[in-house]
């Protein structure tokens, strides 16, 4: 029987697959269900054969492998490479400032390039799509929302009959939200006619057009099959027990509403040194709120980017413990579940 827990990690940062190899090895010997693993375009320029190599390498070591959609249309991720060619395609600011790096999802050219990317990722072995933290860019000191750009714009006009404003309205806020609808229902439906599933995990902060509070919307399309999040507890001032079980139990209540499966994301980056036990803490309190499918961001703790734990070594162990205690917390709960069940 398929075991109700899962845990893993995102990947990202190597292509050379001796070392992929090994380090799947290791993820596996960690008794970790999933892999997330990137591709980007520049992914999809260089890699797309090493990245098939990458996928059939994971899925021989036992674990199941999402795909994460990183940079495609600006952060997270890589810069969108895809502006370079439809400079028309830039986000805007409600100030007229252009966004350097972020889509607007009303653009068809763009939409029609996931769709070309989501056909590349299912011929080289993909199985789930990981959207990952969609949002509309907030700039707090200028006080700018996007997307105002002209084809946004003329859309509210159209819609609305009136000039779109420079606050954020009930009206803003109902166009952006079906600008996602439209633009997730598209994509997503192409998707799941690729024979692929679809993750999405929304940011928990405010004033970014998409999180856990604006996404009933979204969940009722029946082509997103789960719906997660990122509680990140560093720089919140919240305890990381209480940050992550709140936001996890949130999440839990939105994903069993709409009847879908759930991905709750544990921060293992970025972790400053002598807090490592923290991100122990932060997965026993998502598993406490009820998640079963607990990731950490990421693999060694990030130690391959700038915003890598300060004591990598020591934040991917205190990762993999946390794992193994929930693990053996879930074996406890299922043993006491028989127990009751059948010692009468």
């Amino acid at each position: 029987m398929a075991r109700e827990l899962k845990t893993g990690v995102a990947y990202h940062s190597n292509r050379i697959l001796e070392h992929v190899r090994e380090d799947m090895r290791e993820i596996s010997r960690a008794d970790m269900d999933i892999v997330v693993h990137m591709f980007s375009h520049n992914d999809w320029d260089r890699h797309t054969r090493v990245m098939k190599d990458v996928f059939a390498i994971s899925e021989d070591a036992g674990l199941e492998v999402w795909v994460d959609n990183w940079g495609l249309g600006g952060t997270p991720g890589d810069k969108s490479h895809f502006l370079a060619y439809y400079p028309d395609a830039h986000m805007y600011f409600s100030n007229g400032r252009m966004h350097p790096t972020h889509v607007c999802l009303n653009s068809p050219d763009y939409r029609k390039f996931v769709k070309d990317w989501l056909d590349t990722v299912a011929e080289i072995g993909g199985k789930t799509i990981f959207w990952d933290e969609p949002h509309f860019p907030y700039s707090g000191k200028e006080q700018a929302f996007t997307c105002c750009c002209p084809r946004c714009k003329k859309l509210f006009e159209e819609k609305y009959g009136k000039p779109m404003p420079s606050i954020v309205t009930p009206e803003v806020d109902e166009f952006r939200t079906e600008t996602l609808v439209s633009y997730f229902g598209e994509i997503t439906a192409y998707a799941e006619s690729l024979g692929l599933k679809n993750a999405v995990c929304v940011m928990l902060h405010e004033n970014i057009g998409i999180n856990l509070d604006t996404m009933d919307k979204i969940c009722s399309l029946p082509s997103l099959h789960n719906v997660g999040s990122d509680p990140y507890w560093h720089g919140t001032g919240v305890p990381a027990y209480k940050y992550v079980y709140d936001g996890a139990k949130k999440n839990l209540e939105i994903s069993t509403q709409y009847k879908k499966e759930h991905n709750v994301w544990i921060q293992a980056y970025g972790t400053p040194k002598g807090e490592e036990d923290e991100i122990i803490e932060a997965t026993e309190a998502a598993y406490d709120a009820g998640a079963r499918t607990i990731i950490a961001w990421g693999y060694r703790c990030g130690e391959s980017n700038d915003y890598r734990a300060e004591n990598p070594d020591r934040a991917w162990q205190a990762t993999k413990e946390a794992f193994k205690r929930i693990r053996a917390m879930e074996h406890d709960r299922i043993l006491a579940e028989n127990r009751a069940k059948y010692m009468k």
